[in-house]
């Protein structure tokens, strides 16, 4: 299994004769996305700064396509100690702190600088130390873009949802946006998506807009609503032993690094999303864009079902709203 290793000696040739008199650090840093991913983009920055920063005493080592496994395997290799830094999706640990389904909930972040502010909130620092619990920390939250609706017919208003054959992830947040607004959701594999949807064993589906570059679903589907139900994001996270063995200055360094690739990826998906709506356009397919309000109505009773769990007005106060 090989890792891509970005090392960068500040100082070119002359400084890299001099590595062995270096004390060298690799940090390791796991992730699903692949090569061609933003993301990996990001974190090629952030290996490119932390070389650049530190004098080339610490060098960041990534191992993308999920070659350690999916981000539940990382976080464990984290908490064992096993690796150094991982990518995962802000609520995805849902599974191990139950609260996070609350940030998963469709429409309660209205756009990433919202979710942003939540995370930096109280509600958010409140998570942050519950990561800390369980051995890793958080250090930074990336832009991996908003959640939209393909079809292949038109979705003016939330009235066109019904009926729809949804292929959602196994997720029941998505699920819930499926339910909630009168659609009929049908989990499908990732991969199978686009059978599904040229065969109609599904006739819709959502994801962020470079998803449906990339997995191509443009060319099964004529329709993209501009549903804007859920803001995706990535978690930098890190060994939380790790970050107290640091001194305050390599603490520093991964900072910096982490700051510059979060830059980087967020800045090519901001502009990506940006771009992909006029190519979508120019490739024959009709862009609506649905009045919202009631689709974050819709959401209510799943709402009412979170906060049976977590407390009366736990949504308000996961967004700030009191």
């Amino acid at each position: 299994m090989r890792p891509f290793t970005t090392t960068i000696l500040a100082g070119g040739l002359a400084l890299a004769m001099a590595a062995p008199a270096l004390a060298e650090r690799e940090v390791t840093l796991g992730m699903q996305d692949n090569e061609v991913s933003n993301l990996f983009a990001g974190a090629q920055a952030m290996a490119e700064t932390l070389a650049e920063v530190s004098g080339g005493e610490m060098t960041l080592t990534i191992f993308p396509s999920s070659q350690l496994g999916d981000f539940r395997a990382m976080v464990a290799q984290v908490q064992a100690g096993e690796l150094d830094m991982v990518t995962v999706g802000y609520p995805d640990m849902s599974y191990v702190i139950p609260e996070l389904n609350l940030i998963g909930a469709p429409y309660v972040a209205d756009d990433f600088a919202h979710l942003q502010e939540i995370v930096a909130g109280d509600w958010g620092q409140e998570m942050s130390a519950r990561f800390e619990e369980q051995g890793i920390r958080m250090l930074d939250l990336w832009y991996y873009g908003t959640r939209q609706t393909t079809s292949n017919r038109p979705i003016e208003s939330m009235a066109d949802m019904a009926g729809l054959r949804m292929r959602t992830p196994n997720v029941p947040f998505l699920i819930a946006y499926a339910e909630n607004t009168g659609a009929t959701p049908a989990p499908v594999a990732f991969a199978e998506v686009y059978l599904a949807l040229q065969t109609n064993q599904v006739d819709a589906q959502e994801n962020p807009l470079p998803t449906i570059e990339a997995m191509r679903f443009y060319e099964v589907q004529s329709h993209v609503a501009i549903t804007n139900h859920f803001i995706a994001s990535i978690a930098m996270m890190i060994s939380d032993e790790l970050w107290g063995s640091l001194s305050e200055e390599e603490q520093g360094w991964i900072a910096a690094a982490v700051a510059a690739g979060g830059e980087e990826n967020n800045s090519r998906t901001n502009a990506a999303e940006a771009e992909l709506l006029s190519t979508f356009e120019g490739r024959g397919l009709t862009v609506t864009r649905p009045d919202l309000a009631p689709f974050r109505a819709a959401m209510q009773p799943y709402y009412d079902t979170l906060e049976a769990e977590f407390g009366a007005g736990a949504i308000a106060r996961v967004r700030g709203d009191n």
